[in-house]
């Protein structure tokens, strides 16, 4: 396959340089009302792009907690997240970045009935929830009995990126999954492929044209390679965990000095390896697959840890 001209809009990078500008906002604001498919009346007219920093710490460090968070016309909130990789508690962090911006608008005031809602959107290259079988699910809180929207200013949307069925750009039949192929393959589109995707849907070709690497400044490039090679040295760093564990699964089994020995050591390598993959926050499924540990063992070695 050819390289394509176009970089990857996972990258953190590239993702807040099509999301998160303000030369870029018309972008932002076709994808929003796209995913919750808003039209006419309900749909986002603008919106003004607010600090993605909320904690002073982290403010200090010069850190970001959010790709994108923004507020539209009516008062309501957008935290738009890429999440490259599982990581522990990411599901835990969607709700408190909510309730972060929840609560700060508060801060000038106690008019709790002036609190405007908050609407999460994450973009996931990882599978979240592993019982679901759809790549896009909305979360909402509902009276458990009637199934009621009462409390409705907390407003989640998935999308988890491996799920999306669709390889192909002549398969895709709406403009949510052309977004949704966008995140995962405009890296590997070519020219003649854009063609066919666009269609009518210009906006599409406006993500795409900030995708080419021709488009980038040098300094813009290297930001970018910084960020992939953060990512990859990440990556390097849990790969040797899980070598050192399965070493030291082995040398306990040798230890022993008989075959049963080093049936036990590789058994505890493997569940060595599993509790430090699970205290990175790699979801269940991987962690069987790497480990040939059963789910239940898995979610036995979960239970352990938190009980």
């Amino acid at each position: 396959m050819a390289l394509s001209k176009f970089l990857d809009p996972k990258n953190d990078v590239a993702f807040r340089r099509i999301f998160g500008t303000e030369k870029n906002k018309d972008i932002l604001i076709h994808f929003l009302n796209d995913i919750l498919s808003f039209t006419g009346k309900n749909a986002i007219q603008d919106i003004e792009f607010l600090s993605t920093i909320q904690d002073p710490d982290i403010a200090s460090k010069k850190q970001s907690i959010v790709d994108v968070l923004c507020r539209d016309s009516t008062g309501v909130q957008w935290i738009i997240e890429m999440q490259v990789a599982k990581t522990k508690g990411f599901e835990k962090r969607a709700q408190y970045y909510a309730a972060k911006a929840y609560s700060r608008q508060a801060d000038k005031g106690d008019q709790y009935h002036d609190l405007k809602e908050i609407i999460f959107i994450a973009i996931a290259d990882c599978i979240l929830f592993p019982d679901k079988a759809e790549y896009k699910s909305k979360h909402t809180i509902r009276d458990e009995d009637t199934n009621e929207h009462d409390l409705k200013d907390f407003y989640f949307v998935f999308i988890e990126l491996p799920k999306f069925p669709k390889t192909k750009e002549d398969q895709l039949s709406s403009i949510v999954e052309k977004w949704v192929y966008f995140f995962r393959y405009a890296d590997e589109t070519s020219e003649e492929e854009l063609e066919r995707i666009i269609g009518s849907d210009l906006i599409i070709k406006r993500a795409y044209e900030e995708l080419n690497r021709f488009n980038w400044s040098e300094k813009e490039f290297i930001a970018y390679e910084q960020e992939i090679k953060r990512i990859r040295d990440e990556q390097a760093v849990l790969a040797q965990k899980l070598d050192d564990a399965k070493h030291e699964g082995r040398q306990e089994g040798r230890q022993e000095g008989r075959q049963e020995g080093i049936l036990i050591g590789e058994e505890k390598g493997k569940i060595e390896v599993a509790k430090n993959l699970l205290k990175a926050g790699i979801s269940i499924d991987v962690v069987s697959q790497t480990t040939g540990l059963s789910f239940d063992e898995i979610k036995q070695l979960q239970a352990e840890k938190t009980s």
